[in-house]
């Protein structure tokens, strides 16, 4: 426990200390903080769902519309908060199982070797192979467009990531001396692999969980772009950029300030992936 405390000390001393660590830890916050509280916070609620308002329809940034309004009268900060809800939820269910099933993959591959090695990372080998945006879209094209299909094709695009990640770390640690001596009190192989192993994966694994929900949300946005994400009248940002690219350059608040929400969000978990992988380094 004295020692837990003490890598904790080190390690938020060394987060704090690094400006970029603390800003994308409070950009992160805030979009956590909005999604979350969206239905309160934005100011018209109702535009997220189907509504249209032709009266107030393509009016610019004001007052009363600080993002100003879509080509039906629908509020876009309203719609913008309800999407990061969207794409937030997304990036939850895609590492949700994508993430398990790589580290199982990794874990029995790296610690059991042999024909587990040779047949699991083979395969892994082939999803990485190919390109994931062009595997996503194979996917999709197979399948009508829908948030369960996004994120299905999403988990087939990126569960091999974190099997080669855990492989290269379970080949590591395998030698080390605890796991040795594990190995020689009788230790099982499920044992070794998630109470020795395992846990020393997690701030690797954390780290780029943290910097993947930002690619996902990138990557949804891309989908989304394209027609092959969630469906109108849904919110989602990357549809919201392609209905506002359709009509730039004189209804342009309806592209940019959807766009630049996908930039926050993406800046702000890389940020703070990259404050996680400096003080679990310092603390290693």
């Amino acid at each position: 426990m004295i020692l837990a405390r003490i890598l904790a000390s080190r390690s938020w001393y060394g987060f704090r200390a690094n400006p970029l660590s603390i800003l994308g830890l409070g950009l992160t916050l805030a979009v956590l903080v909005l999604a979350g509280a969206a239905p309160i916070v934005a100011p018209y609620p109702k535009h997220a769902a189907s509504f249209v308002d032709f009266k107030n329809a393509s009016l610019g940034p004001s007052t009363t519309y600080w993002f100003g309004t879509d080509l039906v009268g629908r509020d876009i900060l309203s719609r913008i908060l309800f999407a990061y809800r969207i794409s937030l939820s997304m990036a939850a269910g895609v590492l949700v199982a994508a993430v398990p099933i790589g580290v199982l993959v990794g874990l029995v591959a790296g610690y059991r070797g042999g024909w587990y090695d040779t047949v699991l990372m083979r395969v892994t080998d082939i999803f990485l192979s190919i390109p994931p945006l062009v595997l996503a879209l194979a996917i999709l094209g197979l399948l009508p467009p829908s948030l369960v299909n996004a994120v299905f094709a999403l988990i087939v695009m990126w569960w091999p990531w974190y099997a080669r990640l855990t492989y290269n770390l379970t080949r590591r640690f395998r030698r080390e001396g605890y796991v040795i001596a594990a190995e020689v009190i009788g230790a099982s192989r499920f044992h070794i692999m998630f109470r020795e192993i395992l846990p020393n994966c997690v701030p690797s694994l954390l780290t780029k969980i943290t910097l993947d929900v930002g690619i996902i949300i990138l990557v949804t946005a891309a989908l989304g772009f394209l027609g092959l994400g969630v469906q109108a009248p849904t919110p989602e940002l990357g549809a919201m950029v392609a209905e506002g690219a359709r009509n730039l350059p004189s209804l342009w608040w309806m592209a940019i300030f959807p766009g630049l929400a996908i930039l926050l969000a993406v800046f702000a978990f890389n940020l703070l992936g990259d404050g996680l992988k400096d003080i679990w380094e310092v603390s290693a």
